[in-house]
């Protein structure tokens, strides 16, 4: 069997079309917010046709919560320091840095926006929490079996996120490494 009638190729067209997609629609989010452009202008800014990101994402929705989730992955991926206070020190770090950054404010709108955009945006906003607080879990289920005493994935959500997405959406200070170290302290 010859690599076209193979299995696809990793870095192929598929990721680069993948790729222009997600960054389409984080530009369009940045530029416009959620719920002002349609998959086909996604299509046009990433030079694609809207049938391939329908046959790929299905709905606009789908969309948008894949590039979210494949963006905290990227930049906030779930850290294994050998300590639960070090976790959580990298992982408050991390989100502080993607929240704060160039798109940070844009995919926090989305993520809201999903909540008031029908059945579709809610199954879709709760597949996004769903996924991200199983990576969670398994932080803390890793430092319960290193014998440390952990709290649970929404304790986590209440005393460190949570506090930082309301000052950032509101302009409410600077996320500074020694606020986001106290966040985490209090917690623990």
């Amino acid at each position: 069997m010859n690599e076209r009638q193979g299995a696809r190729r990793p870095g192929g067209r598929s990721a680069r079309v993948g790729a222009a997609v997600h960054q389409a629609v984080t530009d369009l989010i940045s530029e416009r917010g959620y719920g002002n452009f349609t998959v086909g202008e996604v299509a046009a800014r990433a030079g694609v046709a809207d049938s391939s990101i329908y046959r790929r994402w299905g709905s606009l929705e789908t969309l948008l919560t894949d590039v979210a989730l494949t963006r905290l992955n990227a930049q906030s991926p779930m850290p294994d320091t050998g300590s639960l206070a070090g976790d959580l020190r990298t992982y408050a770090a991390n989100v502080a840095r993607e929240i704060t950054g160039p798109d940070g404010l844009a995919l926090l709108r989305l993520a809201d926006a999903l909540s008031s955009n029908g059945p579709q945006g809610l199954q879709a906003r709760d597949d996004l929490l769903a996924e991200r607080t199983r990576q969670l879990q398994s932080v803390l289920d890793r430092a319960r079996e290193r014998g440390e005493h952990a709290p649970d994935a929404f304790g986590v959500l209440d005393h460190i996120l949570a506090p930082m997405y309301i000052r950032v959406l509101f302009g409410f200070g600077p996320l500074t490494p020694d606020y986001v170290d106290g966040l985490v302290d209090r917690l623990l």
